[in-house]
C-alpha cells in the first residue's frame, strides 16, 4: 500500500558531525508553516549515546536544511536517560508541540548498574520550534518507571481526556489524562494478530484524522526479527476500539537499505504527514538510514469500506 520514494533514502549519516556519524532513523515528523520538520534519532562514534538531529523539507521528499548539531540530548543529570534519548514522536496541541520520546538510561540508588528503559516527555511552543529556538520545557516520565516505549499523544481531545498510545511489550496501549501528568485508565488496544506480528508491536506516530476514524501506521515484529509496517483504525469518539487493521504488512524490508545495516531487516516508523491528501511515512531503515513512502488517503479509506 505504500510506494517508496525512488530518491530514497532522504538522510544519512553524516561523517562529518561525530554525534549522527553512525545511524540517522526513526524520524518524528510534524508539517508546520508549509515544511515538513523532521526530528530524528542519532548515534555516532563518541559511546552509541542517541540524541536528536533536525532537517526540514518543502515538498516532502528533497531535505532542504539540516543542521549541524543536536536539537536535544539526553539530561547530564538525569540517571533515567543518561543513555540516550530515543525514537521522538511529536504531536501540536494548541501551541505547544509536545514531544514524547524513550529514556534510557540506569535505575537510580541500588547497589549495581541496571538499564532502564521508560517514556519521557518534553514541549517546546510552536513559534520557538519554528524558529530554531531549542527551548525545550520541562522533562517528565508520564509512566515512571514502567517498562515502556513507542509513546505518542493524538492531536487533539478525545472526550475531554488527552489520549496516549504506547507498548508495555507485547501489546500496544491506550491512556488517558487531564493534565498530561496523571494517566489513568491503562488498557490493552492492539495485540499481535498475524503471523507477521507474532512477537510485538508497538505504535508509529502520531494518528491523523480522517472521515472514517484514526488513521494508525504501526511496526510489527515476526518470528525472525524482521520489522514491518502496517495500518489500522481507531474510532473516532473511542480511541480505545480499533474498527480497521490491514491484514497484511504495508511496508516490507526489501531494498539494500532496510536489508543491511546496524540492524538488518528494519522499516520502523516514528511520524507521518498529510499534504493534499497524501500520506507521507517517514521511516529508519536497517536503523541506518531514513526514507520515505506515501499513499493516498482516498486509497486507504477505500481500504476500510
Amino acid at each position: 500500500m505504500l510506494k517508496r520514494y525512488d530518491g530514497n533514502p532522504i538522510l544519512e549519516p553524516n561523517l562529518k558531525n561525530l554525534w549522527e556519524s553512525r545511524m540517522v532513523f526513526n524520524t518524528a515528523a510534524i508539517y508546520l508553516d508549509g515544511k515538513v520538520h523532521l526530528v530524528y534519532r542519532t548515534r555516532g562514534l563518541d559511546g552509541g549515546v542517541s540524541r536528536c538531529g533536525y532537517a526540514s523539507s518543502k515538498d516532502g521528499f528533497h531535505i532542504d536544511e539540516r543542521l549541524d548539531y543536536p536539537i536535544f540530548s539526553p539530561d547530564p543529570g538525569s540517571d533515567f536517560e543518561c543513555l540516550g534519548v530515543e525514537d521522538p514522536r511529536i504531536t501540536k496541541i494548541d501551541d505547544k508541540i509536545y514531544m514524547l520520546y524513550t529514556a534510557y538510561g540506569f535505575v537510580p540508588g541500588i547497589s549495581r548498574r541496571v538499564g532502564s528503559i521508560q517514556l519521557g516527555m518534553t514541549s517546546i511552543d510552536v513559534d520557538d520550534f519554528i524558529n530554531h529556538r531549542w527551548n525545550w520545557g520541562e522533562r517528565v516520565y508520564p509512566l515512571f518507571r514502567v517498562d515502556d516505549k513507542n509513546s505518542f499523544l493524538f492531536p487533539e481531545k478525545v472526550g475531554g481526556k488527552y489520549v496516549m498510545y504506547h507498548r508495555i511489550p507485547p501489546h500496544i496501549w491506550v491512556s488517558y489524562s487531564d493534565d498530561l501528568h496523571n494517566w489513568k485508565k491503562h488498557e490493552i488496544v492492539m495485540s499481535s494478530e498475524f503471523e507477521w506480528e507474532y512477537f510485538k508491536i508497538g505504535g508509529g506516530g502520531p494518528p491523523h484524522k480522517t472521515e472514517k476514524g484514526w488513521l494508525l501506521v504501526y511496526h510489527a515484529v515476526d518470528r525472525n526479527f524482521t520489522y514491518q509496517l502496517g495500518m489500522a483504525m481507531a474510532d473516532l469518539n473511542d480511541p480505545g476500539k480499533i474498527i480497521w487493521r490491514h491484514k497484511e504488512p504495508v511496508l516490507v524490508p526489501q531494498e539494500d537499505y532496510e536489508i543491511h545495516g546496524e540492524v538488518p531487516n528494519v522499516v520502523f516508523t516514528c511520524g507521518s504527514v498529510v499534504i493534499d491528501g497524501t500520506l507521507f511515512v517517514y521511516y529508519g531503515g536497517a536503523d541506518t538510514v531514513i526514507g520515505v513512502a506515501t499513499a493516498q488517503i482516498d486509497d486507504i479509506l477505500k481500504e476500510v469500506g
